[in-house]
């Protein structure tokens, strides 16, 4: 079987899972795979035959999408260009997470194209939703990336098709510890909207994950680094607490080690609402912003000592692509 596995390069989560589906895909033939956008930030660790620009959203600085900054690096033209000229003739499936090109270029050619993403698995009607339904959010995660037929991870497996987290081994495998710090991701924060913020709890050690970063820099109790997988892996699994944005991959690897977590939804993107709703049903404390002002609700977080979420996310990647395989061959 002849796959083409395409990967949404915007945030470091997408890879992150790629990590350990990649190889399970190999067993079933020969893999290529695809990779679009231009805010990748961490290595890839196999071959990339399609190294494409795409379509990316850019964060901002203070937390939510930079719309303008996004608009201004959109290349439509070559875009088009790359839906049509991919030849995913030559491919017996496309396995598609979250990403346009492959996915509206096998619709073009009539190529099977099958989802495999937490995005599909958001607009699942079992999934939970945002209270107040953004129309733009819902239209982008129906029509960004297109397929017919598809399979989804969530914090839950809320219907047969939606599967727990895919946990990397990088996470399975540490020996989680609790050495006091607490560890950030918030992607769409910069360090001098942080920095107010953190000041005000002295006696706690902040490592955060900057995007923003060119060097590591200490400043009082804030260590700021630029993203770097060792480093944040082992920051998060020897941490007290994680405080990150309420993507996917980040808040599923804090619970699956155990961690205390506090989650900041992005602004203007529904798909992390979504999550929000979800993780808060779970327990999991929701910050609406960073600043000042949410001082008592972080304060209050810090001193919980309740026992963090308990989840169960056994390793089931080779039985997913086991599924999603054979039901595609037997139809």
């Amino acid at each position: 079987m002849r796959i083409l596995y395409a990967i949404q390069g915007t945030g470091n989560g997408h890879l992150s899972r790629a990590r350990d589906i990649y190889p399970e895909l190999c067993r079933y033939g020969s893999v290529d795979v695809l990779l679009s956008g231009i805010q990748v930030e961490v290595a890839v660790p196999f071959p990339v035959k399609y190294r494409m620009y795409g379509m990316s959203f850019i964060f901002g600085k203070n937390g939510g999408v930079n719309l303008v900054a996004s608009v201004r690096k959109l290349r439509l033209g070559q875009l088009w260009r790359d839906i049509r000229t991919l030849e995913v003739q030559q491919y017996d499936v496309v396995i598609n997470d979250f990403e346009a090109i492959s996915a509206w270029a096998a619709w073009w050619r009539k190529v099977p194209c099958i989802a495999l993403s937490h995005h599909w698995a958001s607009k699942h009607r079992a999934s939970p939703k945002a209270k107040h339904p953004d129309w733009r959010g819902i239209f982008l995660l129906r029509w960004y990336a297109p397929c017919k037929k598809g399979y989804g991870f969530h914090f839950k497996a809320y219907a047969p098709e939606i599967f727990t987290p895919v946990i990397r081994e990088e996470i399975r495998n540490i020996e989680p510890s609790n050495q006091g710090h607490i560890t950030v991701y918030l992607p769409a924060y910069s360090t001098a909207a942080l920095l107010p913020v953190f000041r005000l709890f002295p006696d706690t050690v902040w490592q955060v994950f900057s995007k923003h970063a060119t060097e590591t820099s200490i400043e009082e109790n804030v260590h700021t680094y630029p993203i770097d997988n060792a480093r944040y892996i082992q920051s998060l699994a020897t941490s007290a607490g994680a405080l990150i944005g309420a993507g996917f991959e980040g808040p599923a690897e804090a619970l699956f080690l155990k961690k205390k977590l506090m989650v900041v939804p992005m602004r203007d993107q529904y798909e992390q609402q979504c999550n929000a709703v979800a993780l808060a049903a779970m327990g999991v404390p929701i910050l609406r912003r960073i600043s000042p002002e949410q001082q008592q609700q972080i304060k209050d977080w810090l001193e919980d000592k309740t026992q963090a979420v308990v989840v169960d996310y056994p390793n089931q990647t080779a039985a997913i692509i086991s599924k999603v395989l054979e039901d595609f061959q037997t139809k």
